[in-house]
């Protein structure tokens, strides 16, 4: 809207005038409202010409104003033979601030004015830290992909890529400052569930040769021919990541825990919880380590590597129970088609001495889960009938559930001949040699009471290996392609805290949406600059998962048109925390 002065000399009117488009599409403009008489204005102003025409634009911007609010409308032109600006970046991504408010809510910012201190560096260290978190969840890449990828975000990297580079070692040193500051700030956000810690290890591989530093041969989880580094991980009862470290690829992962654990007792002001893991982290040493004090332990236990004597103890199948009732049952003589039966867990406790300490083996039976490892051993026995079929070269089964396992090579003497042939045949020997361990789980605790909340417990070690599979696959942490010390602790740096900020955004979003869902909204969330009306649309599909992240966080991008000033107050709210209303 704008100011124009009409009439004659002595009767003059000051209107607010509007521009607007007509049917046919030509431009024309209408009164909007009559101000006043232009001598009695005046004379309201003493006489100040410039002062009324200041007052009259305020007041037609103020109009403006209310008439954007009322109607919600805004026309926009275009031309058909004007061609945009060279080089000019119209479209822009934004899904990064959800992540960008749960950090302000981490008190980032805090955590690396601290470590500036300490450091004196010049660049923007938290500007950086974050930009490496947002590029590895929303376009997982290399520092110089991510740092080109930073470009299309709302607001573009204002720092060098030697300043990335130049932070990965900051970051690497400071490791463990900055785990320890996001776990008690994490609280603000989710109030942590440190009852119950889940520790697990997995390995990284590089697209590399020779050993050096971390980067070491190692058992594979992947059977790779590369060094690897393995890397150790905390979660909480709520499968949110705790702390994490990484060890060269030869070491010993039982020797992983101790190192980590204490950090966290220190730390962390963890002193009390169940530690829970599997059985390749369950050594005698690690189990008495984690009876100290008021922690203690649920680990698994492998039947198959037990005692013989100890073994068909646990096996035989009298003296179980339901879990919820004392009364004994022979497993013998279970009706398993019956769906209650087929439902339910039965187990068994079995006392153990191990040295100094007395621990329990409990012993579970699940008709469901028997019938769930006869399901995918059929399928097993299938690929092995068709590897003996196909007149190809036998090799050696890599690991339990390698079809190969189940072939086994045998010699004949055809009739007239003297030379022994080779054949290959099922090893039905080793099939039911594994059928004995059907339905059967076994855990090693030191806790007495309460077996179905053992039971459960132990069953929630799902998330943490959900955790690695989505640093490993969503975040694509490996293949890792920098090569030194300090910089490969920095990318794993960056890639626990993706995974924290996931989990935390998870959480809010109150577990509804699986992670595909989560990072694919999440990338896909773009806004199209209009430079001729100094705004912004969105060019994504809005969805009930767009609506619930508006929801949760208090802004919306997916009005039809977003002024810059209205974006400029979205992004300045991400950054700001928002006091809690009593």
């Amino acid at each position: 809207m704008y100011i124009a002065v009409t009439g004659s000399k002595n009767n003059k009117d000051i209107y607010i005038y509007q521009s607007f488009r007509k049917e046919n599409g030509k431009s024309s403009s209408r009164i909007y409202k009559k101000l006043g008489k232009y001598n009695a204005l005046l004379e309201q102003f003493h006489g100040d010409v410039d002062k009324l025409m200041a007052w009259a634009k305020e007041q037609a911007a103020k109009e403006t104003e209310l008439y954007k609010q009322h109607t919600g409308k805004i026309a926009v032109e275009f031309s058909k033979t004007a061609t945009i600006p060279l080089n000019e970046r119209r479209s822009f991504h934004v899904g990064y601030l959800f992540l960008q408010n749960l950090f302000t809510q981490l008190r980032l910012d805090k955590i690396c004015r601290a470590i500036k201190i300490r450091h004196k560096f010049k660049y923007d260290l938290h500007a950086i830290l974050s930009d490496l978190v947002y590029a590895r969840i929303l376009s997982h890449a290399s520092k110089l992909a991510s740092y080109e990828y930073c470009q299309s975000l709302l607001e573009p990297p204002k720092y060098s890529l030697q300043d990335v580079y130049r932070s990965l070692s900051v970051i690497a040193e400071e490791s463990d400052f900055i785990q320890s500051e996001l776990y008690k700030n994490s609280n603000f956000i989710h109030p942590r569930n440190k009852r119950i810690l889940y520790y697990d290890c997995t390995n990284y591989y590089f697209e590399i040769e020779e050993e050096s530093d971390f980067k070491r041969y190692g058992k594979s989880k992947e059977n790779r021919p590369n060094p690897i580094v393995t890397m150790g991980l905390f979660m909480d009862a709520d499968g949110i990541p705790l702390a994490f470290d990484i060890f060269p690829g030869n070491q010993n992962e039982q020797t992983t825990l101790k190192p980590l654990e204490s950090k966290i007792l220190q730390d962390f002001n963890c002193s009390e919880f169940i530690y829970c893991s599997d059985s390749g982290l369950g050594s005698t040493s690690n189990r008495r380590f984690n009876s100290l004090g008021n922690r203690a332990y649920i680990i698994t236990h492998s039947l198959k590597k037990m005692k013989k004597e100890d073994r068909e103890i646990a096996l035989n199948p009298t003296q179980f129970r339901k879990v919820g009732s004392q009364k004994f049952v022979d497993l013998r003589t279970l009706d398993e088609t019956d769906e209650e039966v087929y439902n339910a867990i039965y187990y068994k406790e079995v006392p153990v001495v191990t040295g100094s300490m007395d621990e329990t083996l409990v012993v579970t039976y699940s008709p469901k889960y028997k019938a769930y490892q006869r399901k995918i051993r059929t399928r097993q026995i299938e690929r092995a009938e068709k590897i003996i079929a196909t007149p190809c070269r036998k090799r050696k089964g890599k690991n339990q559930n390698d079809p190969m396992r189940f072939v086994k090579k045998a010699s004949i003497t055809p009739d007239g001949e003297i030379a022994e042939k080779q054949v290959y045949a099922l090893d039905k020997e080793q099939i039911e040699k594994e059928e004995m361990y059907d339905g059967f789980y076994a855990v090693i605790t030191n806790l007495e009471g309460n077996i179905s909340e053992i039971i459960r417990i132990n069953k929630q070690r799902w998330e943490i290996e959900e955790n690695f599979r989505i640093m490993k696959t969503e975040f694509e942490a490996r293949p890792v392609y920098v090569r030194r010390e300090d910089r490969i602790k920095a990318h794993f740096m960056t890639c626990y805290m993706s995974l924290l900020l996931y989990r935390l955004l998870e959480k809010k979003l109150e577990n509804v949406y699986t992670a595909s869902q989560i990072l694919g909204t999440l990338r896909s969330m773009q806004m199209t600059l209009l430079s001729t009306a100094s705004g912004y649309i969105p060019s994504y599909t809005r969805t009930g998962l767009t609506d619930a992240l508006h929801k949760t966080f208090g802004f919306r991008t997916d009005y039809e048109f977003i002024t810059k000033a209205s974006m400029r107050t979205i992004v300045k709210d991400t950054k700001q925390i928002k006091p809690k209303i009593s």
